[in-house]
């Protein structure tokens, strides 16, 4: 069965959240798995892989699968998800509150950082998200009106990509994402619970239609205890300047 590896993976995770396996334990090895369910090595480490792209395991060579704490919650770093998409995907209930919905003229130096011409139009949508009754991220998102004519606060707190996508037949392409950890802003300590917290873990996402014009710009701001961002990358050696 060709996905095969997925149902290995998703039984891991499910071990995983499950607390067979907790924080620090080491995964069976690969011999062990492949034993257990009856598949090649390769099919095992396309699950393992999975299981460390999403945060779940850290692999230590010579040692093993190390078991990371999941109430840090993984982010992936490459690929352009919704929210509501990745809340499908980690299997935990989030709620989204829209504070500001509203919309903006780009003028002057002050949005300067949106790469938007200027004297555009742009919606400006301030959202919360709740996990476990905690506000633990504050997600800024700026969107050209000319793409995205009307909003509404349903649309806003279900899942803008579901509507601009699925409803507005808008393809989405990429995204170029800049990663940094910054001082509590006064509008972090208004939105967010930071607890003892005076930093955090921001993500910059310029995003792009398939015609390569940018459309969006979200700032995410990050209470850093509860989150690790994670990306899967293979070397390259044709790149190797050492």
């Amino acid at each position: 069965m060709s996905n095969k590896y997925l149902t290995i993976y998703k039984e891991l995770a499910n071990h995983i959240k499950n607390g067979k396996y907790k924080p620090n334990d080491l995964l069976p090895s690969e011999t062990e798995l492949m034993k257990a369910y009856n598949v090649s090595r390769d099919t095992i480490r396309k699950s393992l892989n999975i299981l460390t792209q999403e945060g779940y395991i850290q692999k230590a060579q010579g040692k093993g699968s190390f078991v990371l704490d999941i109430n840090r919650f993984s982010f992936p770093v490459s690929g352009v998800v919704s929210f509501k998409e990745l809340g499908k995907r980690l299997g935990k209930d989030f709620d989204t509150d829209v504070k500001i919905l509203e919309c903006i003229e780009i003028k002057g130096n002050k949005y300067a950082h949106l790469n938007f011409n200027k004297n555009e139009t742009a919606w400006k949508i301030y959202r919360t998200r709740k996990i476990d009754n905690e506000n633990i991220i504050l997600d800024k998102d700026f969107i050209l009106k000319k793409y995205v004519k009307d909003l509404t606060y349903d649309i806003c707190k279900n899942s803008l990509y579901e509507y601009i996508e699925n409803k507005l037949k808008l393809k989405i392409a990429y995204a170029k994402k800049q990663i940094t950890v910054e001082k509590c802003t006064e509008e972090d300590k208004m939105y967010l619970d930071l607890k003892d917290y005076d930093t955090v873990a921001v993500v910059k996402s310029y995003t792009y239609l398939e015609d390569t014009n940018i459309f969006q710009y979200t700032e995410s701001r990050h209470r850093p205890d509860r989150f690790v961002f994670v990306d899967f990358a293979r070397r390259n050696p044709f790149f190797d300047i050492s």
